[in-house]
């Protein structure tokens, strides 16, 4: 019924349609009659009656001739009066269409599908600038309707692979790549791993990744992967194996721990000693290596042999005694024992009556007045035994007294001034004792007058300041005032030396406790009278909350520094996305910080911020964080923090772990960080030994106080960050400081054990220092965790008179049983005469936001060879892998293999890691000793950097 409509059925709408199709099949007929290389086409469109255009219920697919096959393409449209296929922009004849034709019975309208064949030898022979295609043009009475276009491929495999699996020879929990890459192929070929003939599933084991370029890559290598790997590729055409390669995970031996000496070998005499160990910690395996030394241990020993005693000859008989008896000794000396040998056997004394039982005392018989004769004089001896083991004792008590007294001296007079412990570094007063200067001190004025050790008084004065705020008490009123909490005891020959023996004796209550952290103290222990003008100065002083810049970003990526801090971000190029520009911004925070220590752990860096938080990069990006400790794995273990939304701070690694997520490199003093995500970080240290070290910036400023006559010092402990140090500047700045000497570091280990701050060699005749000043101790928990505010101790001298203009002297800051740094204080107090001490280098602070290729070290030309040349696989192993070992990467190479161009991410590192030197010397070097280049980036002539810089600025239209 279909088909009759379709070739011209009766009635009166029909006949209307016969001259359109007698054109369309004309216009087909003539086309096959004149072939199809004229390119005349059939009419697409006639205007016609209302009705609808056909609609494709089934369009021709992608399809790929396997072998000699050819393969059919189909089209289903309706309504469709008459469907036709186009390839290649030319019709095909309708004499290779098979159409079929149905009826719809939901909606009444024709339904067609037509059916050609294509062959191997028609894509052959087609030589066009895109692949064989095909599409259908569908007739209706509205119009035409043309399908999408199906491309049509020869499908093959080639047969060897462009790289095959590399055999490996790996210790134990080294990393192991295997690199693949399959033979060329239509359609591309799928990879698939096998190990020993079984498909390896790296869903199930999370320690294997095969998503990166077709290579296979174990994290962490386990006894258990040792095996032969194949690689297989596979298309619809067929499927190919690689190579086999094998992997052998080898174990090195190590030693155990050595036994216990065993016992010497003879019971007397000389002899010997041996201990032993064994190669099974762990043993070795799969050919490791044998553990190197000795695996026995002799030593001689000398048994000393027993010699037991023997007694000597008895003496000579004593003279009768009055009480009729006489007696003999003998010692066990010939030999005495030695070395265990036996004692002698038998009394060491013996007594007989000398008169054979005649001797006759007071009338009576010897028997009976001999007990109450020798209970007498056994009363009389144990009075004596009681009175001389009192006068002995008596004596050792003096001499063990009189050696405490030296010892303690001695001890405590290292630098000929006394001590204060101090236990409120933070701004607070304690009570501390100065011992009786010794006879003969340059600072007695008059150094014949003998102590009065009987003398007592109590003066008050101030010790370490933690907060700049705490600086207006370093007056003369607060140096002599007492508070009501300060009780120290001064010696008076002291007291003479210092021209203050007259003073009066104060007497206060002792506070166990400090002023607390921060700026929120508490004035509980300060004298009423110097309360109010403290209040008034610390609502005067500035707060500083952060450090702030900011800079905008393209495609081009650039460099953002936080000048004279040792805070950088470096955006590659390209991790923003193009046509894109963002402001980036870059904080530090200086206020309290918001990451409390838990336990024993300790804040290494400041807290850095950089944002926006929601700007999604498709590169990492390098972010340059400042720290203070002395790196050590041994002793330290460093984490790398990130705080959330919700404030809370929550470890995104620890630096030695493996991870793919970031990456962290530790450098003496800076970390720099690989991240995908901004938002707040800090470095943080857990110590795992008492040898772990922080390291301390010390230095010493000098200021005039209202009294023409007063110098103060202030001696600064702070951790050794740029940014520690530049806030130090500010606050001094504030406060009309002058830097006097060189900062110096100080290594201070976490020995539990103050650090103490000295003045020494002031001209006895020039200069004094105040009383209670000369030597101050500070806590060590107070230095160990002094990041949140700066750490000063300030010390005020005074002329003798106006004319002396210029001072000189030392300040010692030492750490107890640990290291000690001098500084050599030379000065004017005539600041025209001052020499000026620079804070800071100015490499740092001219341009803080780089842009474009002038923010890189490497010129962006030579950086895409380096990538092209090390991204790709190398049987020898010269690739990325070995681009990070020669610039000393070694730790975490998982976290490249995991990137699209582990060579960019690379020289990204290397960037952020010599952003001040610059030193393509260093990189051209392990370019030239991996053997993959021979050009030295050295030797390129600034005109060349230039030349490239601008041929990339006008590639990419700027």
């Amino acid at each position: 019924m279909g088909r009759t409509a379709a070739t011209g059925g009766g009635g009166r709408g029909a006949r209307r349609w016969l001259p359109w199709l007698g054109l369309c099949f004309w216009a087909a007929g003539a086309a096959a009659a004149r072939g199809t290389d004229n390119g005349e086409a059939l009419p697409e469109s006639i205007p016609s009656a209302p009705g609808t255009l056909p609609h494709f219920i089934e369009e021709p697919d992608d399809a790929y001739i396997i072998k000699s096959n050819p393969i059919a393409l189909r089209c289903k449209a309706r309504p469709a009066m008459q469907i036709f296929f186009k390839c290649n922009g030319e019709w095909v004849h309708q004499n290779e269409h098979v159409s079929e034709e149905s009826l719809d019975e939901s909606s009444g309208l024709k339904v067609r599908e037509v059916f050609i064949n294509v062959t191997r030898q028609q894509v052959e022979d087609f030589h066009g600038p895109e692949d064989y295609w095909c599409q259908c043009v569908a007739w209706s009475h509205l119009g035409t309707s043309k399908s999408r276009k199906a491309s049509v491929r020869i499908a093959y495999l080639r047969k060897n692979f462009e790289q095959d699996p590399q055999g490996r020879e790996v210790p134990i929990e080294g990393m192991i790549v295997l690199h693949c890459r399959p033979p060329e192929g239509v359609p591309a070929a799928e990879v698939e791993w096998l190990k020993n003939e079984e498909p390896i599933d790296s869903e199930q084991d999370e320690n294997i990744d095969t998503r990166a370029d077709h290579n296979l890559i174990i994290r962490q290598a386990r006894l258990s992967d040792s095996g032969n790997y194949t690689c297989m590729a596979a298309n619809i055409v067929a499927k190919r194996r690689s190579l086999s390669a094998t992997v052998v995970v080898y174990v090195n031996g190590g030693w155990s721990s050595w036994t216990e000496w065993s016992a010497c070998n003879v019971r007397c005499g000389r002899g010997w000693q041996k201990r032993s160990r064994t190669c099974t910690n762990p043993a070795p395996l799969n050919g490791g290596a044998f553990c190197e030394g000795m695996s026995v241990q002799k030593i001689t020993c000398t048994s000393l042999c027993p010699v037991d005693g023997s007694w000597e000859v008895w003496s000579e008989w004593s003279v009768c005694s009055p009480e009729c008896e006489h007696l003999r000794i003998r010692e066990c000396t010939a030999p005495p024992p030695r070395n265990g040998g036996k004692f002698c056997e038998g009394l060491s004394q013996e007594s007989e009556n000398c008169t054979d039982g005649l001797c006759i005392l007071d009338k009576k018989p010897l028997h009976e007045i001999k007990p109450q004769r020798w209970s007498r004089r056994g009363i009389e001896n144990a009075s004596d035994i009681a009175l001389y083991s009192g006068l002995g004792a008596a004596v050792v008590a003096v001499a063990v007294l009189v050696i405490g007294v030296t010892l303690y001296r001695r001890s405590q007079s290292d630098y000929g001034v006394d001590v204060i412990d101090s236990s409120a570094l933070t701004g607070g007063f304690q009570t501390f004792n100065f011992k009786t200067v010794r006879q003969g001190n340059s600072l007695l004025l008059n150094s014949a007058m003998q102590p009065d050790l009987t003398v007592s008084r109590t003066y008050s004065g101030p010790i370490c300041l933690q907060d700049p705020l705490d600086k207006e008490l370093m007056t003369e009123s607060s140096l002599f005032n007492p508070l009501s909490d300060i009780k120290v005891k001064v010696q008076s020959s002291f007291m003479v030396s210092l021209g203050v023996s007259e003073r009066a004796e104060y007497h206060g209550k002792n506070h166990s406790r400090t002023f607390p952290h921060g700026n929120n103290h508490s004035f509980s222990t300060m004298h009423p009278r110097n309360k109010t003008p403290y209040i008034q100065n610390l609502s005067s002083l500035p707060t500083r909350t952060e450090l702030r810049t900011t800079g905008v970003f393209g495609h081009l990526g650039g460099r953002l520094v936080m000048p004279n801090t040792g805070v950088s971000l470096l955006i590659p190029h390209g991790a923003i996305p193009e046509e894109n520009s963002w402001e980036i911004y870059m904080s530090i925070n200086q206020g309290e910080p918001s990451l409390q220590s838990d336990g024993s752990e300790v804040l290494l860096s400041p807290e850095v911020t950089c944002g926006p938080p929601d700007m999604i990069v498709t590169t990492p990006f390098a972010l340059t964080i400042p720290h203070c400790a002395d790196v050590s794995s041994e002793h330290w273990n460093i984490h790398l923090k990130k705080r959330t939304q919700q404030g809370k701070w929550e470890e995104v690694m620890s630096v030695e772990d493996e991870s793919t997520s970031c990456y962290c490199l530790l450098d003496p003093f800076a970390c720099h960080v690989l991240l995908d995500s901004f938002g707040t970080y800090a470095l943080t240290g857990e110590p795992i030994t008492d040898c772990a070290v922080k390291q301390l910036k010390v230095a010493v400023f000098g200021c005039m106080s209202c009294n023409s006559l007063d110098y103060n010092l202030r001696v600064y402990c702070v951790d050794n960050t740029p940014c520690a140090f530049q806030e130090v500047v500010s606050d001094e700045r504030h406060q009309g400081g002058q830097l006097l000497e060189e900062p110096k570091l100080l290594h201070f280990k976490g020995n539990t054990f103050s650090l103490q701050i000295s003045v020494l060699d002031i001209p006895p005749f020039l200069w004094r220092i105040k009383p209670f000043t000369a030597c101050q101790e500070v806590p060590f928990s107070r230095v160990w965790c002094s990041n949140r505010q700066p750490l000063h101790c300030a010390f005020s001298l005074e002329r003798y008179t106006p004319t002396t203009t210029q001072l000189s002297c030392k300040i010692c800051i030492r750490q107890l049983k640990g290291h000690e740094q001098i500084l050599q204080v030379q000065t004017s107090i005539l600041e025209s005469e001052r020499e000026t001490i620079t804070f800071f280098a100015q490499e740092d602070s001219s341009f803080p936001a780089q842009t474009g290729p002038k923010a890189f070290k490497i010129p962006y030309s030579i950086r895409q060879r380096i990538c092209a040349t090390f991204d790709t696989p190398n049987a020898k192993g010269k690739d990325w892998q070995m681009l990070a070992q020669k610039n000393s990467i070694n730790r975490n190479l998982s976290y490249f293999a995991t990137q699209s161009s582990p060579s960019a991410v690379i020289l990204n590192l290397w960037e952020a890691r010599h952003q001040h030197d610059g030193d393509l010397d260093s990189l051209a070097c392990a370019l030239e000793e991996i053997g993959r280049t021979h050009t030295k980036l050295s030797n390129i002539s600034e005109s060349q950097l230039d030349e490239a810089d601008f041929n990339y600025s006008r590639q990419n239209g700027l």
